[in-house]
């Protein structure tokens, strides 16, 4: 391997997964080193939040071998750097219980803010370590879903929530139009707005990518456990919903819903937005909150979630229907009748 190329500022050597080590400035966002390990072409190893990112830097022809999504963060959403190829693009629409200061606690007792009223419990930390795992992009909102949710449509009425699982929220009671708008427009597009942005990246990088958006759920229901561990909720377009189910099924110690504790067949949702509408292959994967409370657990579930995925990946049966634009239509639609069907659907019991 070739000497490390330094920034011109104090360095320190580091390891990174591929078992080379390179020379690193201890603060810096950015170093390179001259030679990958595999195809001789030069990468750029890129450092965020103490995480370690190698991406193809141009070979003499000035192309790409692969590249890498950019971090950003803002007010709206995170993006969390992954391979603009890897075919995957995660995303978390209940990251965080965060409230922006100008509305305080929206009224509520601190306490409910820690409840699954304001954002999807584990949620995000197992999609950090899927990202982590398979190398894939993904994007999680920096908001509480309280303030406005993103896995609405514009028109659902539950986009703002006035009461949410018994508690009232204070400061939804009297959203005006002229409220309405300024959440839409600083929190609610901005996240999709990006997410458009991400899915146009992956496919210019030749590779339409399969969607997954990661949920959890309470353990129970008014007092009524739920016996699943995990769930995929999907609509018309089976591609990588089915072979998923099927993926996490194979583990007999684990009970999976499909559609079940809710219906992956919601008109305006995130994956009907992004997926459903672009003819990407999509689905929804729900974990039980208690499951993913502390870290262990969720590196347990995002171990597990991910090599699901890999499994599912893995398979040259399917990969390239995948990967194809298609469009399915959606079991909401009122128009007209979606081209494609699930294969239950074209062969009925």
């Amino acid at each position: 391997m070739a000497p490390a190329i330094t920034l011109g500022v104090s360095s320190i050597r580091r390891n990174i997964e591929c078992g080379h080590s390179y020379l690193a400035p201890p603060r810096g966002l950015v170093c390179a080193i001259a030679l990958g390990a595999s195809s001789g072409a030069p990468t750029r190893v890129v450092l965020a939040r103490s995480r370690s990112y190698i991406s193809g830097m141009p070979d003499s022809n000035g192309s790409e071998a692969f590249s890498l999504i950019d971090p950003l963060v803002t007010d709206s959403y995170e993006v969390i750097p992954g391979r603009r190829d890897a075919g995957l693009l995660l995303l978390c629409d209940h990251a965080r219980n965060a409230i922006p200061d100008a509305y305080g606690t929206l009224g509520l007792p601190a306490d409910q803010l820690q409840r699954h009223i304001a954002y999807d419990i584990g949620a995000e930390a197992v999609t950090r370590i899927l990202s982590q795992k398979l190398g894939a992009p993904a994007i999680c909102t920096r908001f509480s879903r309280l303030l406005i949710d993103p896995n609405r449509g514009l028109d659902d009425p539950t986009l703002i929530m006035r009461i949410s699982d018994g508690a009232v929220v204070p400061g939804n009671r009297h959203v005006d139009e002229k409220e309405r708008d300024r959440r839409v427009r600083h929190y609610y597009e901005p996240y999709h707005l990006r997410i458009d942005s991400l899915i146009e990246q992956c496919v210019a990088a030749g590779v339409p990518p399969v969607l997954l958006s990661v949920h959890s759920f309470t353990e129970n229901w008014k007092g009524t456990p739920r016996p699943w561990h995990a769930a995929i909720l999907w609509d018309r377009d089976y591609r990588f919903s089915v072979p998923l189910l099927e993926a996490l099924r194979a583990d007999a110690g684990i009970a999976v819903g499909e559609n079940e504790p809710y219906d992956g067949k919601l008109a305006g949702d995130c994956m009907w937005q992004h997926g459903t509408r672009r003819g990407l292959a999509h689905t929804i994967v729900e974990v039980r909150q208690d499951l993913i409370r502390s870290p262990e657990g969720q590196r347990a579930w995002g171990e597990r979630l991910a090599a699901a995925v890999q499994t599912v990946f893995a398979r040259n049966d399917i990969r390239e229907a995948m990967h194809r634009v298609q469009y399915f239509g959606s079991h909401t639609d009122t128009e007209s009748t979606p081209p494609f069907t699930s294969p239950a659907e074209r062969n009925p019991a």
